[in-house]
C-alpha cells in the first residue's frame, strides 16, 4: 500500500479530512472512558498516561497531555498543584470550540459545560438529569487549580486508591442540588463517597477525568 492509501485510509478512521483537523486542534477533553479500578491511577504518571492513550487513539497523540488533578503533600514529597501541569492554554475542545484562553480564563469563568466539555471523541457527557449522572470529574482541586493544605486526604491516596477514601470532583455541567458556587464548580465541588467505582458512581460520577494538552 503506497503512502496515499495510507493516508486515505487513516482519514477514513478518523472522519475524514475534517476530523483530521479537529483532532490536530483540541487540547482539552473529558475521558470517555471510565479509570481502569476507581479513583485508582497509578499516581499522576499513570493519570497522565491513561490521558495521553485515549488523546493518542483520538489522533492527538502529538501533544504531551495531561490529566488536571492535584496531589497533596505525602511521603515527602511536596504538593502538585493541577494549574502548574497543564500549560498555559488556550483550549479547544474537539470542535474546536475555546474551553479558555489562558490559566487565569480556566479559573475564573471558563466556557466549561455540559456543550463544552466534550470527550476525546466529540461526544457529550451524562450529566445531573440523565441516567446514570456522571457529571462528577475527578480533580482534587480548590476553585483556583492548586491542591488545599491540610492532612485529610480527599485525593484517594494521590490517586492510587480504588477503595476506601474520598476525593474532590467538579461538575463538568454546571449543575448541583443547589444554585451555589459549589454545585457551578467545574473544578471543586463536593467530595465523592468513596474511590471505587461503585462508589464514584453512587456520588454522581463515573471516575472520569480532565485532559488539557500542556504543550
Amino acid at each position: 500500500m503506497n503512502r496515499l492509501a495510507i493516508a486515505a485510509v487513516l482519514l477514513s478512521a478518523l472522519g475524514g479530512p475534517a476530523a483530521a483537523q479537529q483532532a490536530a486542534t483540541m487540547s482539552f477533553f473529558v475521558t470517555s472512558e471510565s479509570g481502569p479500578d476507581g479513583a485508582n491511577f497509578g499516581g499522576l504518571s499513570g493519570a497522565d498516561a491513561f490521558c495521553q492513550r485515549l488523546a493518542a487513539a483520538a489522533g492527538a497523540g502529538a501533544k504531551t497531555w495531561r490529566a488536571y488533578l492535584s496531589a497533596q503533600a505525602a511521603g515527602g514529597q511536596p504538593a502538585v498543584n493541577a494549574r502548574d501541569r497543564i500549560g498555559n492554554g488556550p483550549w479547544v475542545n474537539a470542535k474546536g470550540e475555546t474551553v479558555a484562553r489562558n490559566l487565569d480564563d480556566l479559573h475564573a469563568d471558563p466556557a466549561i459545560n455540559k456543550q463544552t466539555a466534550l470527550t476525546e471523541k466529540g461526544a457529550m457527557v451524562n450529566g445531573r438529569g440523565d441516567t446514570p449522572n456522571q457529571h462528577d470529574i475527578l480533580t482534587r482541586s480548590t476553585p483556583e487549580g492548586r491542591a488545599p493544605a491540610g492532612e485529610a486526604d480527599m485525593t484517594c491516596g494521590n490517586w492510587t486508591r480504588g477503595g476506601e477514601g474520598a476525593a474532590i470532583v467538579g461538575h463538568h455541567d454546571r449543575i448541583g442540588l443547589r444554585d451555589d458556587a459549589p454545585s457551578k464548580s467545574w473544578n471543586s465541588s463536593h467530595p465523592s463517597r468513596g474511590c471505587s467505582a461503585p462508589a464514584l458512581a453512587a456520588s454522581g460520577g463515573a471516575g472520569r477525568l480532565y485532559c488539557f494538552a500542556a504543550n
